[in-house]
């Protein structure tokens, strides 16, 4: 069971992230994400404006920019707690950059912000982030989407 709480700080443009953002879909993305393991979860997905995005990245993380999500973490399964933060023009951004429908950026971060959430690490050594990638690229594509990483 998922418990889903959708947010969208207020910034210049965000109807189109909330277009991009049916609740329904995002809880079935995030649904997609979660593992075998996962009896219930509570997740916050809340899509915010570069400062905030920023502020958020230096106060956690030590990074003085905005990152495209970040996954907070309070408790792995059985039961997973997390909030999810997507910075909306990084987002759009990446999109643009990638040659990707917005909504399918939204995706792949959604995706990879809940494996975060489960403990899943690209960031502890080559196996981890390739093993991450391949789960992410095996999600996405239950989903209907083309790997990201290839």
């Amino acid at each position: 069971m998922l418990t889903l709480s959708l947010q969208f700080a207020r910034f210049v443009g965000v109807a189109e992230h909330r277009a991009a953002l049916p609740r329904h879909r995002v809880a079935r993305w995030l649904r997609a994400a979660l593992g075998g393991e996962v009896q219930a979860a509570e997740i916050t997905v809340r899509i915010v404006d570069a400062d905030e995005g920023q502020r958020l990245n230096r106060d956690y993380r030590g990074k003085d920019h905005a990152t495209n999500v970040l996954t907070f973490d309070y408790s792995g399964a059985p039961m997973v707690a997390a909030d999810l933060v997507l910075c909306a023009p990084v987002v759009a951004r990446e999109a643009v950059e990638l040659n990707k429908p917005l909504a399918h950026h939204y995706v792949h971060l959604l995706v990879h912000g809940a494996l975060h959430a489960q403990g899943w690490d690209h960031e502890t050594s080559t196996a981890d982030a390739e093993a991450m990638e391949a789960e992410e690229a095996r999600i996405l594509a239950n989903l209907g989407l083309a790997n990201p990483y290839g």
